[in-house]
């Protein structure tokens, strides 16, 4: 039998919930960079964007990330979690960290094909370490490249804190083919 809708406003002593807030999450059309992106190897793409030459996928606006370096088979990000990404215990949800460690693995891939060859996740390992709130400040994400094989390729990932705690730890398996005409 379903529960009936209570209003907060209909319980005495309910609890303020504080000031509604929103975000805007502004981003470049993905489409209209493809072309662009589609004529570059990864590294070239990733350091495209790293200075602001090509926006960042939406994702990375969603999340806050931004790229803070690039190299062949290594990337680095910023992410600025809010409170927006909290989960119901007060702390940055799990899968913000995980998709922030997923990006950083599988781009550090990217940054080691060449034109016309693309990736997919197969699969991903996340071990979080330490929780994540506001508080943690911004995170740092560095993804590496292990093999870069013909058809799969490894990568793992760290995320640590404003202070340089390691927060969570990512190991990924990518599959990697090449990208549709």
């Amino acid at each position: 039998m379903p529960l009936p809708h209570v209003s907060r406003s209909a319980v005495p002593g309910a609890p303020s919930w504080g000031a509604q807030q929103s975000r805007t999450v502004t981003w470049r059309d993905p489409v209209a960079t493809q072309s662009a992106a589609a004529s570059m190897s990864g590294l070239a793409y990733w350091q495209a964007v790293a200075d602001g030459q090509l926006p960042a996928p939406p994702m990375a606006e969603l999340l806050r990330t931004s790229v803070v370096a690039v190299e062949q088979g290594r990337i680095t990000f910023c992410c600025s979690p809010d409170a927006s990404m909290y989960n119901p215990l007060g702390m940055v949800h799990g899968g913000t960290v995980c998709t922030l460690l997923d990006t950083a693995a599988a781009c550090a891939l990217h940054t080691t094909l060449p034109l016309g060859v693309g990736y997919t996740s197969v699969e991903i390992k996340v071990n979080y370490l330490k929780p994540v709130t506001v508080d943690s400040g911004p995170l740092t994400a560095v993804g590496s490249v292990v093999k870069a094989g013909s058809r799969i390729g490894f990568a793992e990932g760290e995320v640590t804190d404003a202070a340089g705690k390691l927060i969570a730890t990512a190991s990924t398996t990518l599959l990697i083919s090449e990208l549709p005409r």
